[in-house]
C-alpha cells in the first residue's frame, strides 16, 4: 500500500524566549537570558514547511501550547487573577516563570513516539506522548500534546493513542528524538530502533557531565505498547561521551530515512557493533553514512547540528538533506555534505540549507521541529477530513498573515511578566484553532 512520511512541524509559540532552561543543551545555555524574536522564529519555521511542501514532501503543522502556563502556576500555590499570578511569580520565582513561559513545544520531535501501521501487529498507527520528566519546562507539555494528537489523529479505525508513561525518571521518555526507523520504503514493514541514554535498573556506563534523558525501561515499554512485530525492535545505547558533549538526544548525532543512517561515529559506544545489529535486524541493504572525528569533530557536529538535518525522500526515491545554515558556514560540515552528494554509492543527491537561527540559538535544528508520521492514503485522508493541519498554499498564506498580526518582534526573559503577553497569546491561539479546524483545544477556550 502507498504510504507517505508526513512531517508535522510545531509552530513556534508567541512566548519564544531564551530562558536557558535545558540542562545539557549547550546552545540553550549560551543564549540564556538574551532577547529573542518570536515573529522571526515562527516565520523561519513556516518557511521551512513551505519549502518542503513545494518539493512535494507532505507537510503538516501542529499548534503551540498556551503560555505562560498559568494553570501550572496555580497548582504550585499562586493565587489571584491571571495578571496577579504572573507578577507574583516574576517577583518571587522568575526561573519558574521562564519555565512556564517556554515555547519548547515547538520541538515536536519530543512530542511522542510514533509507530506506523506497517510495523504493528494490529495494523494501526500507535502514538505514545512523551512524559519529558527530565526538564521542568517540558514536563508540563504532555497533557496538551496528548489532546492535540488525539484531535488530529482521531479516527479509531486507524489510530491508537497511549497515555504518557508514568512521569518519573525510571520511565523517562523524550519521544521520537530517540527513535529511528529503517525500512525498504515507507509503506513496508520496518525495524524500529529505540536509543536510550541510561537504565534505571541495569548497570551500564553513564555520562559524567550532563544527565542522560531517555531510559531503556521507557523504550522497552513503548515497544510493548505499540505491539511492534516480533523481532522488529532494536535497543541501542547512546554514547555517554556524546551526551556529555551536548548530544542530549540521539537526533543531535543521527538521522535515518528508509535504508539510510546518517550519523557521527561518536553517537554510539561501538559504532561497528551498532551497524552490525542494524544490518542483521533489517535483512535488506542499509547505507551507513558515518562521519569520523577526522571529518567533523564531535564538538563541531553538536555546534552546527549537522546530524539534526532532515533526511528526506524526493520524487523518484532520491534523497536530500535539509541542513541548518550553520552547516553551510562550517568548513568541515559543508565539505562533508558535499562529499556525500558526490558519492554515487548512496541515494542522497541534494543538500539544501535552511535558516532556523532563532530555533538553533535555543538548541533545536530542522529535525527537532518535526514529528515524522508515516501514513497510508486512507490514514492521511482521515486526518484531512478531521482538521486543516495538512499544509497547502492557502494554509501557508493564512499562517503567515496570522504570525505577522500577532507575534512580537522582540522578547526578553524580563518581558514575561507583562500580562498583555498572555492576552496576546490567547487571542492568537483562539484564532489559530479556527484556522486549523481544531475546535476548542485549550482550557481558556472552554467555559
Amino acid at each position: 500500500m502507498n504510504a507517505y512520511e508526513v512531517n508535522f512541524d510545531g509552530l513556534v509559540g508567541l512566548t519564544h524566549n531564551y530562558g536557558g532552561l535545558a540542562v545539557g543543551n549547550i546552545a540553550s545555555a549560551e543564549s540564556a537570558l538574551t532577547s529573542s524574536n518570536p515573529r522571526e522564529a515562527a516565520l523561519q519555521g513556516l518557511e521551512k514547511m513551505k519549502r518542503l511542501s513545494d518539493l512535494g514532501i507532505r507537510q503538516g503543522v501542529l499548534p503551540p501550547q498556551d503560555r505562560p502556563a498559568v494553570s501550572v502556576l496555580r497548582k504550585l500555590g499562586f493565587v489571584g487573577e491571571d495578571a496577579a499570578v504572573i507578577r507574583c511569580v516574576a517577583t518571587v520565582a522568575p526561573g519558574l516563570l521562564r519555565a512556564c513561559s517556554s515555547a519548547s513545544s515547538m520541538w515536536v520531535a519530543n512530542a511522542a513516539t510514533v509507530s506506523p501501521s506497517a510495523d504493528t501487529e494490529d495494523g494501526k498507527v500507535h502514538f505514545t506522548v512523551a512524559n519529558l520528566p527530565s526538564q521542568l519546562h517540558r514536563s508540563i507539555e504532555a497533557s496538551v500534546t496528548s489532546a492535540v494528537l488525539k484531535r488530529v489523529f482521531s479516527d479509531e479505525r486507524y489510530f491508537v493513542h497511549h497515555d504518557p508513561l508514568p512521569s518519573n525518571l525510571y520511565f523517562g521518555d523524550e519521544g521520537a528524538a530517540n527513535h529511528m526507523r529503517f525500512c525498504p520504503n515507507h509503506g513496508e514493514a520496518g525495524v524500529e530502533v529505540f536509543v536510550f541514554g541510561r537504565s534505571a535498573s541495569r548497570d551500564i556506563p553513564k555520562p559524567l557531565r550532563f544527565p542522560a534523558r531517555q531510559s531503556l525501561e521507557a523504550s522497552e515499554a513503548i515497544a510493548r505498547l505499540h505491539r511492534i512485530k516480533r523481532g522488529k525492535e532494536l535497543f541501542v545505547q547512546q554514547n555517554p561521551a556524546a551526551v556529555d558533549a551536548g548530544a542530549f538526544h540521539n537526533d543531535v548525532l543521527a538521522v535515518t530515512n528508509c535504508n539510510v543512517l546518517f550519523y557521527h561515529h561518536a553517537a554510539y559506544p561501538e559504532w561497528e557493533e551498532t551497524e552490525a545489529k542494524i544490518t542483521k535486524a533489517c535483512g535488506w541493504p542499509v547505507h551507513f553514512i558515518r562521519a569520523g572525528e577526522e571529518d567533523i569533530t564531535l564538538a563541531e557536529a553538536v555546534r552546527t547540528y549537522l546530524f539534526n538535518s532532515q533526511l528526506l525522500t524526493l520524487r523518484g526515491n532520491e534523497m536530500m538533506i535539509l541542513a541548518p545554515a550553520e552547516c553551510q558556514e562550517s568548513d568541515s560540515a559543508r565539505t562533508f555534505l558535499e562529499r556525500i552528494v558526490q558519492d554515487g554509492a548512496n541515494p542522497i543527491v541534494h543538500v539544501e540549507y535552511v535558516n532556523l537561527r532563532q530555533s538553533m540559538k535555543n538548541g533545536g535544528g530542522p529535525a527537532c521541529l518535526r514529528l515524522r508520521v508515516v501514513l497510508t492514503e486512507p490514514e492521511l485522508d482521515a486526518v484531512q477530513k478531521n482538521s486543516r493541519v495538512v499544509f497547502d498554499e492557502c494554509l501557508y498564506n493564512e499562517l503567515k498573515a496570522w504570525i505577522e498580526k500577532h507575534y512580537r518582534e522582540r522578547l526578553s526573559p524580563t518581558d514575561l511578566d507583562d500580562p498583555a503577553l498572555l492576552r496576546e497569546s490567547r487571542a492568537a491561539l483562539d484564532e489559530l484553532t479556527t484556522i486549523l479546524g481544531l475546535g476548542s483545544l485549550y482550557d481558556f477556550q472552554r467555559p
